[in-house]
């Protein structure tokens, strides 16, 4: 037995997965309905998991299935469906199949296997480009083809980011992450994803109110884009004044103002903080005018 387990540890070491997924991957797996959503929704959950072999599978399997059906689709499309939401899950085989596309590429990534990733990354983009991809957690959409791009890209330069499941909380997340790490690179880049994806939405939230939020937590949370995005926006001038670039640190901090001033930020020991007051208080100790 132990014999076999060795040979296996070199078979997947060769192929650059590690050998805890592989043992992962030696459990059964099963393909639910068939459905594309469910297909990718197991795939999501075997990224999540790092059972990067279980990803192939299922992502393959909704290619098999589906990707003829998501090429009409494609075909039959000059810009992204929009407006309500049931329309654009009309062309639920485009979007699964351009998610599926983006959890492969995500999931060699991952196991550095770099030339695969950019190959389904550049499917994507040559293919599936008007695919979109449904946030649960904030009932959105986000579009894989823009993701591919910047995946393609940071392996181009070296850069090793994660996503994650591309909400804007997980975002944030990595962001404040970056901070700590004060690492301004990741920060930048990571802030670039979140405004590149949420920035439109924060603003129409924004827009929308005359005053801060209040009536509840849950009333709150319900304008998480523009949360997030004016929490984005102070990370980043945080950032920029821990490197000491004034200049970057005032004009992102005054975004915050003047942008997302509404926005709050949920602190996990019990209470919102507003960040427009915060990026206020520091442009008065960098000694800058705040313009509003």
């Amino acid at each position: 037995m132990k014999k076999v387990m060795m040979m296996c540890a070199l078979v997947f070491a060769a192929a650059g997965i590690p050998f805890a997924n592989a043992q992962q991957a030696a459990a059964p797996v099963s393909f639910g309905d068939f459905k594309s959503e469910t297909l990718a929704g197991k795939g999501w959950k075997a990224l999540a998991d790092k059972n990067l072999d279980n990803v192939v599978i299922y992502t393959n399997k909704c290619l098999e299935l589906y990707a003829g059906e998501a090429a009409k689709m494609q075909a039959s499309l000059k810009e992204y469906p929009s407006g309500e939401p049931q329309k654009v899950f009309s062309f639920w085989a485009l979007n699964d199949v351009a998610t599926s596309l983006y959890i492969q590429g995500e999931a060699y990534r991952q196991a550095k296997q770099l030339d695969k990733a950019k190959v389904a990354f550049q499917r994507i983009i040559n293919e599936f480009s008007y695919g979109q991809t449904y946030d649960p957690v904030n009932k959105a959409f986000w579009k894989p083809v823009d993701a591919a791009k910047d995946k393609i890209s940071m392996m181009e330069k070296g850069l090793d980011l994660d996503f994650g499941n591309m909400s804007s909380a997980t975002l944030v997340n990595r962001l404040w992450d970056s901070l700590g790490k004060k690492d301004l690179t990741l920060v930048m880049a990571y802030h670039a994803k979140l405004v590149s994806v949420y920035e439109a939405k924060a603003k129409e939230m924004q827009a929308s109110l005359t005053e801060f939020a209040w009536e509840s937590p849950e009333k709150i949370h319900s304008y998480w884009a523009l949360n997030d995005v004016g929490t984005g926006y102070f990370i980043l001038g945080e950032a920029y004044r821990q490197a000491e670039k004034k200049e970057e640190a005032v004009a992102a901090f005054q975004a915050v103002v003047n942008n997302f001033g509404f926005s709050q930020c949920w602190d996990p020991n019990g209470w919102f903080w507003k960040p427009s007051e915060a990026a206020e208080q520091k442009l008065v100790e960098l000694g800058a005018e705040v313009k509003k």
